[in-house]
């Protein structure tokens, strides 16, 4: 295992890291034996950093990750999230009293005394620019309560506004082979104040996989996103399949269907582009199952892109992916 300092915190995490959205729900059908064991593979295999948020199956996620890593609790970073369990329009879901709720009951849960990384979880440019919440998060890392804190964002605009804010040390960001706008600005920006990049959704939602078929749509579950919020139904549609929708997702993974040969498969070049990246502290695709556990740490071990086959990817989404997205960027 590879580690990269997050920003300037004093965290070395492993670049390659996992994210427990799927694990808690709205990702289809799961198996909690099953995602413990993936947990336990991770561990094993060095991973010391793990996101997860309030939501994520009203708490399920966050309780799975006290059970994994009880016992090492030194050991393993937890990243989680609050704000979207309450109205993320509403001021008073920001104040003091809110969020020492949302973390006393992700502390709760996490069976921890201290969350390593709390972010606020894609709240509203406008919440972000009234500021009072970063006071709130500052006076609960000087009670000790968090380590740090980050902002998990929508857009490359919400990025670069919360790097205006002294306290914030890390950006939690879309960013994958079909949304490569934070590449332009927001991540060398980053870079040179000291923010961690975490990058979710590496795979846009599967897609990168290179498994799906344009018939394979019908096969998402009831309570799978990537069926009730392919238009945005639910939350921003840029959550689900990179915004694309299904459909054009699968038409353009098969045209850089070229990335997988000398690396095994798509997901693990797809993997290796963003680690090759050298402003991005670590990836955390999600996870079912131990194999999905593997595969994604397999990406390690495949050859860098070179700095041609980085340019054809650039204008391969500029010239057939960019005017096809949708929703906040």
């Amino acid at each position: 295992m590879n580690y990269r300092a997050l920003g300037s915190s004093d965290m070395q995490v492993s670049e390659i890291s996992f994210g427990t959205w799927a694990i808690g729900g709205s990702w289809g059908s799961k198996d909690d034996a099953d995602s413990l064991r993936a947990l336990e593979a991770a561990i094993d295999a060095g991973v010391n950093f793990f996101d997860t948020a309030d939501v994520y199956g009203d708490g399920h996620s966050e309780r799975l990750l006290s059970q994994a890593a009880k016992g090492k609790e030194e050991q393993i970073y937890i990243a989680t999230k609050f704000c979207r369990a309450g109205d993320i329009h509403d001021p008073a879901t920001y104040s003091e009293e809110s969020v020492r709720a949302y973390l006393e009951g992700s502390l709760s849960r996490l069976g921890r005394e201290r969350i390593d990384l709390y972010q606020i979880h894609c709240p509203p440019l406008s919440i972000l620019k009234d500021g009072s919440v970063f006071g709130v998060l500052d006076k609960l890392k000087e009670e000790g309560k968090i380590r740090e804190y980050g902002v998990s964002v929508e857009s490359v605009e919400e990025g670069l506004f919360c790097l205006e804010q002294p306290g914030v040390r890390a950006l939690q960001v879309i960013f994958n082979l079909f949304r490569q706008k934070p590449a332009e600005r927001l991540l060398g920006e980053a870079q040179e104040k000291g923010v961690g990049i975490l990058v979710r959704l590496p795979l846009a939602s599967g897609l990168l996989t290179g498994k799906f078929a344009a018939e394979s749509a019908a096969a998402f579950e009831e309570n799978d996103h990537r069926r009730f919020n392919e238009n945005g139904g639910s939350f921003n549609v840029g959550e689900t399949f990179a915004g694309l929708g299904f459909a054009k997702g699968v038409e353009l993974a098969e045209q850089l269907r070229w990335i997988e040969v000398g690396r095994d498969n798509m997901a693990r070049a797809s993997l290796r582009w963003l680690l090759d990246h050298e402003a991005i502290t670590c990836v955390i695709p999600g996870f079912k199952n131990v194999r999905q556990v593997q595969d994604n740490l397999s990406a390690l071990h495949v050859q860098p892109f070179s700095d041609d086959e980085m340019d054809r990817v650039r204008a391969f989404y500029k010239d057939h992916v960019h005017a096809h997205i949708r929703g906040s960027y």
